[in-house]
């Protein structure tokens, strides 16, 4: 693991490209491993190794752009930097909607590819911490009870405790109780931090 944060996966069929790259992002301290072929880099991979991807486009077999496909379908949240001697703009307008963090051509300077790795990893990390901040909101919505996650629902929808109260049938005083357990076993100290939970959540509104 590399003091940047995670390891950069090379894939590209071209040897002696591979080999200059690898070399480059080495001498700067990143972890590197690469491999010739997609389906090489598929059959090593873990789902759970933190890091990106640097992505030849025009490869046998399976080229980079059905590569990104296959890490998508299968939930792989892994950043992707495109490098190709044969891109187009039409062809990196599509790796880009399907997600590509950049789309850099043959002969890339090294200052570019560079920074690209570095936001790359950088991004990889935050999604790695986005996702261990939503298993930790599952958990605690999964503490709530029913009762406490009916009052949760109406209360990020926006409405007043009086609003609630009339819609679930209860009194005020317990509406306020409720929200006083739910904000404390959800961990948030505000409304808008409530807010914000739920929508990571995918908590539908009222």
């Amino acid at each position: 693991m590399s003091a940047t944060g995670g390891t950069v996966f090379l894939v590209d069929d071209e040897p002696g490209m591979l080999k200059a790259l690898a070399r480059l992002l080495e001498a700067e301290g990143f972890a590197v491993r690469a491999f010739t072929s997609a389906k090489t880099f598929l059959a090593s991979y873990q789902a759970d190794a933190l890091g990106c991807v640097v992505l030849d486009v025009a490869m046998p077999e399976l080229d980079g752009l059905e590569l990104q496909q296959r890490l998508t379908q299968s939930g792989v949240l892994l950043p992707i930097v495109f490098l190709t001697g044969h891109g187009d703009i039409p062809m990196s307008v599509r790796a880009i909607k399907a997600g590509a963090l950049d789309f850099l051509t043959k002969p890339v300077k090294d200052v570019d590819l560079l920074r690209a790795v570095r936001v790359a990893l950088q991004r990889a990390v935050e999604q790695r911490e986005l996702i261990r901040e939503t298993a930790l909101l599952r958990q605690r919505y999964s503490g709530l009870t029913p009762r406490e996650r009916e009052v949760m629902a109406h209360v990020v929808a926006g409405e007043l405790n009086k609003q609630v109260a009339d819609a679930l049938g209860i009194g005020e005083h317990t509406v306020k109780v409720h929200r006083s357990h739910i904000m404390e076993k959800m961990g948030v100290p505000s409304l808008a931090d409530l807010v914000r939970a739920a929508e990571r959540l995918g908590l539908g509104k009222k």
